[in-house]
Formats: C-alpha cells, sequence, structure tokens
C-alpha cells in the first residue's frame, strides 16, 4: 500500500495505520468502541459523517445567531453583548 505522495515521499504501512488509529481516536463515534481496531475503510467513512454533521451544526448555529443577531434591539444589552463576543 505504498502510494505516492506530493513530493514524492512514500508512507510506510506503518505509517498509515498509525495515522487512521490517530484519527480513530479522535471520532467520538469509533472512539467508544469496545473493539480497538476499525478498518481504515470504515474509520474514514466515520470521519466524513463527523465533519459532515460539524458542518451542519455549525450552519444551524449560524442561522440561529443571524435570527438572534436580527431581533436584538440595538440599543438592547443582549445584542451589545453578542455584538462584543461577536468581535
Amino acid at each position: 500500500m505504498s502510494s505516492r505522495r506530493s513530493g514524492g515521499s512514500r508512507m510506510s504501512d506503518d505509517q498509515i495505520a498509525d495515522l487512521v488509529s490517530k484519527l480513530q481516536r479522535l471520532i467520538p463515534e469509533l472512539r467508544g468502541r469496545r473493539s480497538n481496531k476499525a478498518s481504515a475503510s470504515k474509520v474514514l467513512q466515520e470521519t466524513c459523517n463527523y465533519i459532515r454533521n460539524l458542518h451542519r451544526e455549525v450552519e444551524d448555529l449560524s442561522d440561529r445567531l443571524s435570527q438572534l443577531l436580527a431581533s436584538a434591539d440595538t440599543d438592547t444589552d443582549q445584542a451589545a453583548i453578542l455584538r462584543t463576543l461577536l468581535m
């Protein structure tokens, strides 16, 4: 499994396995599993799903914040606090 990377350097199977293992520990859906080993394919699938979910959460929070800012009166303490936090 020696694929070429930019610059012509090669990663060993052990290096790839180590990176997949580190990635597995970062993903909540994989971290809590009893079995310590998941296939690289499964780790990458779960990583993609996790990133997609994070993007959705960011979009949802951004929408909620926009609505909150739009509904807050510019003279209120709440609006001032929100603007201060955003800067």
